[in-house]
């Protein structure tokens, strides 16, 4: 696998996994003159120039407080804004930040939701581009076969609000205005693809009613 952040869609580039966020793929949106950071890459010298020859970054989202990251040297190389939802804000004490509580609008076509139950501030990242595209962090992720699910863990914070935060999403979007999912986990079940076309048919496909019998040992 090359080392080399790609483009996946147009103006959308994904980072390889991240050690420093076990394993998690990061994004850049490039938006005019506004550079969008979808959680942290490696920071490395590889993606430290990317980043610089592409302008920057002018916001670094976090998506859950798993996706931290080198967050405190991101800002202190480009000075961006750092954005999460005001639950996890603690986990920065020394960054300067900006909270959210339910949504916040990025760009006229980027906004950023509160989708809590992996983690209690867990959210996705929703740009209006290319037929609609979310950014879910690890509140979605591919499984075995390639289709987004939510996925229970250990590290769980709440799985029934996990799965109302989906009827949610489900509920917001329709096959017109979700076209792509971008998950920021177990991407390697996409076979180099990084991204789940027909998003939106996967998320209404998926039957909440069971997933919320699941149960496990923790």
């Amino acid at each position: 696998m090359s080392k080399l952040a790609r483009a996946v869609l147009d103006t959308i580039f994904a980072f390889p996994p991240n050690r420093d966020t076990l394993g998690a793929t990061a994004y850049l949106i490039v938006e005019n003159q506004t550079h969008i950071l979808v959680d942290c890459p490696a920071w490395d010298q590889e993606n430290q120039q990317f980043l610089q020859d592409r302008g920057g970054v002018s916001w670094l989202i976090i998506t859950h407080r798993g996706g931290i990251g080198k967050a405190k040297e991101i800002q202190a190389a480009f000075g961006c804004q750092i954005l999460i939802q005001e639950q996890e804000a603690y986990l920065l004490p020394d960054l300067e930040v900006t909270t959210f509580q339910q949504e916040f609008n990025l760009t006229p076509q980027t906004q950023v939701i509160w989708t809590p139950g992996h983690s209690p501030g867990s959210s996705c990242v929703y740009s209006q581009t290319q037929g609609g595209v979310l950014f879910s962090g690890r509140h979605l992720v591919p499984n075995q076969q390639g289709l987004p699910v939510p996925l229970r863990t250990s590290k769980t914070f709440h799985w029934w609000r996990q799965l109302r935060s989906v009827a949610l999403l489900r509920d917001r979007f329709n096959p017109n205005t979700l076209n792509y999912l971008c998950p920021g986990a177990n991407t390697g079940f996409l076979y180099g693809k990084r991204v789940i076309a027909q998003a939106y048919q996967h998320l209404a496909a998926l039957d909440l009613e069971a997933l919320r019998l699941v149960t496990g040992d923790w």
